[in-house]
């Protein structure tokens, strides 16, 4: 593909439009994570306390369980006006600002458990929100378009980092400056003043355009139900149930281990699973690593957020054309790579000690890396899915990778305990933690290749040709 049509994909009007979803996918996190993070460290929990609070995060890897709904489920009077998918976003996004809201009137260190209820309440609101935002960006493309859907899985993670990383700087700077002020409540206020960037993308949301549609009556599920009916005998009202339930939720899983085979889908997961693994560790403890070593709320939100946020747009912008370059499975391996050794940077850090200069350098280093990392992971597995089955597979597959982030993520705070707070050691063994998913992509890397392209190609050709 030549350079010059690669950027033009970045010009198509939906390309704004997935941006726009990619702000409000990303921007749930800064409430969970950035700003829970330090609101829990800043009233006196523990570094365990808030590695294990990370947990809320697991909803996001089980949410596969009811993606099928989100399918076949259609919201009434809502779905009329609005479309299928808007329909779902909306009330969901009302239900974040409530919780937002409520928070704002709370003191963790008195009601923890209700803290972290609530934040469970936020999480789950979004992780659904991600199965709508998902299955609507990848309805923006025909299944043959395979740059146009890495361009927009870029677009995806750009807006993604660009709510979760500017919305984050947001968050620190206004709690800094009402602290500053002497607002002895400066977290709750915050929080109120997050809820204002809700609404505004509940109005944004209302330019994103969908195509008016019913949820599917899929082929093969319609023989399970067949099949189901025969061999049940159950009632006709309890025929109907079951055979709902099994078109639902059995046929997407049985597609995609048909379609690709047992062996190789199976390995396929346990990728997914494991390729983020060592980037979760680091991430749920950046902040506190941060902030232990001196560095202010104003410094993490320049450094971290903001320059970081800057960082991102270029990395995704040139990862996406890298990846459409050399190929998704060749750019995964180097992405990986790459991903892992930037946490060195963390472990320098950590005996230099403070130094905004090498702050800089790693959220630099680190911000190209898992940019790169995201948009070929996120065109990865968005090419993997059947459109029959668009929110349920996508679903499925990034709640594969964020169960390992996540599951195992809770834990780095108690493992930065166990290691008598040796940050250097906590990022140097993050670094290997990416070496298991690469020996897994390797495995099955011309088996990928043939997926992704549709034809017998080898990983390290010259150029991966995508058949349309």
């Amino acid at each position: 593909m030549h350079l010059n049509r690669s950027f033009s994909l970045y010009l198509q009007a939906r390309m704004a439009r997935i941006f726009l979803l990619g702000i409000i996918s990303g921007f749930p996190w800064v409430l969970i994570g950035s700003s829970l993070t330090l609101w829990l460290q800043e009233e006196g929990l523990s570094r365990t306390t808030i590695g294990w609070s990370g947990l809320i995060f697991t909803v996001y890897a089980v949410n596969f369980c009811w993606a099928p709904l989100i399918d076949r489920i259609r919201i009434p009077m809502l779905a009329r006006i609005l479309g299928h998918r808007r329909a779902w976003i909306i009330p969901l996004q009302m239900i974040i600002l409530l919780a937002l809201l409520t928070w704002s009137g709370m003191n963790p260190a008195d009601n923890l458990t209700v803290v972290i209820a609530i934040g469970l309440l936020i999480a789950t609101a979004s992780a659904t929100m991600d199965i709508v935002i998902d299955a609507l960006r990848i309805e923006q493309f025909d299944r043959n378009e395979s740059e146009a859907m890495t361009a927009g899985a870029a677009m995806a993670t750009l807006g993604w980092w660009t709510g979760y990383q500017l919305g984050g700087a947001v968050a620190l700077k206004a709690a800094d400056i009402l602290q500053g002020l002497g607002v002895e409540e400066y977290w709750p206020m915050t929080f109120i003043l997050l809820a204002a960037v809700i609404v505004l993308c509940n109005i944004g949301l209302l330019f994103v355009h969908e195509s008016q549609r019913e949820p599917a009556d899929h082929d093969e599920g319609s023989s399970i139900e067949k099949a189901s009916a025969d061999r049940s005998g159950l009632g006709a009202f309890a025929h109907r149930v079951l055979s709902w339930l099994t078109s639902t939720f059995a046929s997407p899983m049985v597609d995609f281990f048909r379609r690709n085979g047992f062996t190789i889908a199976l390995s396929l997961l346990g990728f997914i699973f494991l390729f983020k693994i060592g980037e979760a560790f680091l991430g749920r403890m950046s902040l506190v690593f941060y902030s232990e070593i001196g560095f202010t709320k104003s410094e993490i939100a320049f450094y971290s957020k903001t320059i970081g946020w800057v960082i991102t747009v270029l990395g995704t912008l040139i990862g996406s054309l890298l990846a459409i370059r050399i190929g998704l499975v060749r750019a995964m391996f180097l992405a990986g790579i790459l991903m892992a050794l930037t946490n060195l940077l963390f472990a320098q850090m950590a005996w230099v000690g403070k130094s905004e200069s090498l702050l800089a350098f790693a959220v630099v280093a680190d911000g190209l890396t898992a940019a790169f990392a995201t948009v070929t992971f996120v065109a990865f597995i968005s090419m993997l899915v059947d459109r029959n089955y668009t929110a349920t597979q996508y679903a499925l597959l990034a709640s594969i990778g964020n169960a390992g982030r996540t599951t195992f993520a809770g834990a780095s705070g108690a493992f930065v305990d166990w290691l008598n707070g040796d940050w250097g050691i906590f990022f140097m063994i993050t670094t290997l933690m990416v070496i298991p998913s690469l020996i897994c992509l390797w495995i099955i890397r011309h088996r990928l290749a043939e997926i992704l392209s549709g034809a017998k190609v080898r990983l390290f050709s010259k150029k991966v040709q995508i058949r349309k």
